[in-house]
């Protein structure tokens, strides 16, 4: 079957008038009208229409494509505007910043009993991930790892360098665990003392059921760690809500700040209890807790624009409306990104119930004229940069779902993957038959 042809119709309401023939493609929320010769145009249809944002989400002022990536993603200006400035590491004006980093950070879990604090790290979200569970998780320690992707495996490959005795439940590429599960495995071992889980695994795009994990968890009289890292800022992770020990997030996620550091949010008697349990001079946290509790500085030299960018993008966050208002902007983006890639014949990976609002993993067409670099480079030519898949046994792609875009630009997105499929000469979307066979592995 014949891939169906989107239309300018699918680019939705904010586009209010279009001429067949010379006319003006008109978008409310701008204070411009752009004319344009419809019948004679010679450029994609996804370059023509206006990028019919909201007054919030702003087209890239420097032309630089959409990242459609879990991160690093697409900031805004204003954000980039705030690395321009030189700070110095001991200013008391940067200590104000980073005070006001983590009190605005803590604020995200409505800790209303201050029973956390926040602790940010240096380097990548894996150097914030290494630093949890190495002080955390203590010499004579042992943790159960919940796998369910590439993150999974990565926390019981750090467990592995850090020499933390550890078991791995593997659940493959896509399916999650439950906390049933999790409950069987820590009655048959008394031994475990913590549980690592991903809250969203970005390999898939799959939201794990943290509540059930957390809930099996503690009624064992377990302790648990949460790999938070594409998640925090856009879901809810309240700790009157979900209980647990620390959980572990990056500047360059969901707050939609650049990359540079990572942060670890975890009850205070938990960090009081870790002095000495951690391997690294470098990562270990209770040592740059007790630094910052005392100074207001980091112990090593901090990523001083970074943080400035990250205050501001927290900013953003508290005014479109916290984690409510970011979770449902992406949830509209994975909503539209879903449905119209369907139209295009292409499959997701997992089905509704299990879909993130981050990232959401599709199927390779099995249309042998089907190259996922050709179709990576003809989208990146289009404006948008796409992520490959990270599955082991099916070839996908990736298309993130968070950053500065909205449903107007997602749409936009379909377009492109239309319009790329069809320079290659893909007939239809259509996955092989073993990748539909492997999804119904899949409980509904």
């Amino acid at each position: 079957m014949k891939r169906p042809q989107l239309t300018v119709t699918h680019l939705g309401p904010r586009l209010e008038y279009i001429s067949n023939t010379y006319g003006l493609i008109y978008n409310s929320n701008f204070t411009y009208v752009q004319r344009l010769c419809i019948a004679r145009i010679k450029q994609p249809l996804w370059s023509v229409v206006m990028k019919a944002t909201s007054p919030a989400i702003q087209r890239p002022r420097l032309g630089e494509p959409y990242l459609l990536t879990p991160g690093p993603l697409t900031t805004s200006y204003k954000v980039k505007e705030q690395m321009l400035r030189d700070w110095g590491s001991w200013d008391d004006d940067f200590r104000a910043m980073t005070q006001e980093i983590r009190t605005r950070l803590l604020a995200l879990i409505d800790d209303g009993d201050e029973a956390f604090d926040c602790v940010p790290m240096q380097g990548s979200g894996s150097f914030s991930v290494e630093a949890m569970l190495g002080t955390f998780i203590p010499a004579t320690g042992k943790a159960l790892v919940l796998a369910n992707g590439a993150y999974g495996k990565r926390s019981a490959q750090t467990l592995e360098y850090l020499k933390r005795d550890h078991i791995v439940l593997d659940k493959g590429d896509y399916l999650p665990p439950r906390g049933e599960m999790v409950a069987q495995i820590l009655a048959q071992d008394q031994a475990i003392t913590h549980v690592v889980a991903i809250h969203c695994e970005t390999s898939s795009g799959i939201l794990n059921p943290i509540e059930e994990i957390s809930e099996a968890t503690y009624a064992a009289g377990r302790v648990l760690l949460i790999d938070s890292m594409s998640a925090f800022g856009a879901l809810p992770l309240e700790a009157s809500q979900i209980r647990f020990e620390a959980l572990v997030s990056s500047a360059n996620k969901c707050i939609e700040g650049v990359p540079g550091f990572g942060f670890v949010i975890a009850r205070k008697t938990a960090l009081e209890a870790a002095k000495g349990n951690s391997h690294s001079l470098c990562l270990d946290l209770h040592a740059q807790w007790a630094h910052m509790n005392k100074t207001g500085q980091w112990r090593y030299t901090p990523p001083t624009h970074v943080v400035a960018a990250f205050l501001e993008a927290l900013r953003a966050h508290q005014a479109e409306g916290g984690v409510a208002a970011r979770g449902a902007r992406y949830r509209e983006n994975r909503d539209v990104i879903v449905k119209g890639m369907r139209k295009l014949g292409l499959e997701t990976l997992l089905k509704d119930r299990w879909l993130s609002p981050i990232i959401v993993t599709f199927f390779c067409p099995a249309d042998p004229k089907f190259e996922f670099a050709q179709f990576y480079d003809l989208m990146k030519q289009k404006g948008f940069i796409i992520y490959p898949g990270k599955l082991t046994e099916l070839d996908s792609f990736r298309i993130g779902c968070i950053g500065q875009m909205d449903a107007d630009v997602m749409r936009q997105v379909v377009i492109a993957a239309q319009e790329a499929l069809d320079e290659m000469g893909v007939v239809g979307g259509a996955p092989p038959a073993a990748a539909l066979e492997e999804r119904k592995r899949l409980r509904a």
